[in-house]
């Protein structure tokens, strides 16, 4: 007849297992928004391991916000001068939208193929390769399995892995299913602030991280990435009105 371990033994295993992930984490990429940072469990990204981003929709607001969002953690990740693989079965990708987001053409090696299975073997392939800065794929379906296999490929070449879910059927979002991934990120386009001018704000996002390993979900409303990849806190409504004071008075 089986006993079930006495609480002392669970409570002595679950140190081990919190251990052994703790000794696989690299070091972490921090964001340098402490109100985000604060939040996540290692107070930033695992530089080897698999971080998932959706859009909150099939919007094409919502994909391309997702998508400067993706650019900017690969810019930020990138070493000067490292190289970021993006793999994809439909290139609809556009550069100067990038650059702006900080990730430049010339950090860029594009790789299109015909189907997710494709996209997910170069991933794997670029992962434990060792030679790359970031590694981004997008797929619109993967499995469990799938997503074990990039975190592991992820940690064994000490390399960044951006899984974009590209929304396949308009009900269902992408991160209802299950993934190995450390984080799972869902970006939405949200209103930029008034500029109290003729003009165009600063794009800013609503952030949720739906899920992180050994920490709690958050939102956060965020502006969207400058040229260096950097994201930002909206400023106060006091500063925020007095930028518009004395964009006005310039302008008269």
């Amino acid at each position: 007849m089986l006993t079930a371990p006495h609480p002392r033994e669970q409570i002595a295993a679950l140190r081990a297992q919190l251990a052994a992930d703790a000794s696989c984490r690299g070091p972490s990429l921090s964001f340098g928004i402490e109100a985000l940072d604060s939040r996540l469990a290692d107070h930033g990204l695992d530089r080897h391991a698999l971080h998932e981003i959706a859009p909150a929709s099939p919007a094409l607001s919502d994909d391309a916000a997702a998508t400067l969002f993706v650019a900017g953690l690969a810019a930020r990740f990138a070493d000067p001068g490292g190289t970021v693989l993006w793999a994809v079965t439909r290139f609809d990708l556009y550069a100067p939208g990038l650059d702006q987001s900080g990730l430049s053409p010339e950090r860029l090696l594009y790789s299109e193929a015909r189907e997710d299975n494709e996209v997910l073997a170069l991933a794997e392939d670029g992962l434990r390769s060792g030679t790359l800065s970031t590694v981004v794929a997008e797929v619109t379906r993967i499995t469990m399995t799938a997503t074990r296999r990039l975190q592991l490929a992820a940690a064994e070449g000490k390399t960044p892995m951006l899984l974009f879910r590209r929304w396949r059927r308009r009900a269902v979002c992408p991160l209802s299913e299950p993934s190995a991934s450390t984080t799972r990120w869902r970006i939405r386009s949200h209103a930029s602030e008034p500029l109290g001018h003729t003009g165009i704000g600063r794009a800013r996002w609503e952030v949720d991280l739906v899920r992180q390993r050994n920490g709690n979900p958050f939102s956060l409303i965020l502006d969207a990435c400058d040229d260096t990849g950097r994201l930002a806190l909206p400023a106060p409504t006091r500063h925020r009105a007095a930028g518009a004071d004395r964009a006005i008075a310039r302008a008269a």
